[in-house]
């Protein structure tokens, strides 16, 4: 199964950092955030890899070239402007196949063990949800049964982790579009399941959170010393 990593997006809540750097190569424990995730990939199975570009992408593609020195093998699908979530994935289709295939945020931090993921999903769609941090106590979908609904309370998190089939995108046309409509469109049709991820898990869309996640790593290397 091959995997994408989303990481054309401008980063406009982390300006000033963002402003000469793409937001995926700002670090943390002495490493970029997309090699953070492109590591836990390669440690679940994912060697093959697509990273969409679009800000100050070509410094992106410098610094991960083909991949080799993480384990993994990289190809990149730019898009010029961003194509928000769903044309993104839409776009990078030819590259990631006709099977389906893992989408992971570039923007997320979490010790989800991406092997479970080496499945293929029952239905359109297999979205890792996680409980409500503070800054999105609301929530985004619910969970019934191992099936992802737009609807009811005790709503959990969309992890920005998920595998789709490509029939997700069917209709679709090149372009700016997000995803979420998609989603909820399957799920209407009983077509998205889900599970729980109960473990480390960080949306890291802020200055704030990325100090957090810092210290996070700084914390568990003290323990492992």
């Amino acid at each position: 199964m091959k995997a994408m990593v989303l990481a054309a997006g401008r980063g406009e809540r982390m300006r000033p950092l963002t402003d000469g750097t793409p937001k995926p190569l700002l670090t943390a424990g002495g490493r970029s955030l997309i090699e953070h995730t492109i590591e836990a990939l390669v440690r679940g199975g994912f060697v093959d890899i697509v990273v969409n570009t679009a800000y100050l992408g070509e410094r992106i593609e410098a610094h991960l070239g083909d991949g080799a020195r993480l384990g993994a093998r990289i190809v990149y699908s730019a898009e010029g402007e961003a194509l928000e979530t769903g044309g993104g994935i839409f776009r990078a289709l030819p590259l990631l196949g006709e099977k389906p295939f893992l989408v992971v945020n570039g923007d997320i931090a979490s010790d989800y063990p991406f092997s479970q993921l080496r499945g293929q999903p029952s239905g359109l769609a297999h979205l890792v949800l996680v409980p409500n941090p503070p800054h999105h106590s609301r929530g985004d979908f619910a969970l019934r049964g191992g099936m992802v609904l737009d609807c009811g309370d005790s709503r959990l998190t969309f992890s920005g982790i998920g595998v789709y089939r490509p029939e997700l995108f069917a209709g679709c046309s090149p372009g700016k579009f997000p995803l979420a409509p998609l989603l909820r469109r399957a799920m209407a049709d009983g077509m998205v399941s889900g599970e729980v991820h109960a473990g480390f898990w960080m949306d890291i869309g802020t200055i704030d959170r990325l100090q957090a996640f810092n210290e996070h790593l700084r914390s568990n290397f003290r323990k492992n010393a």
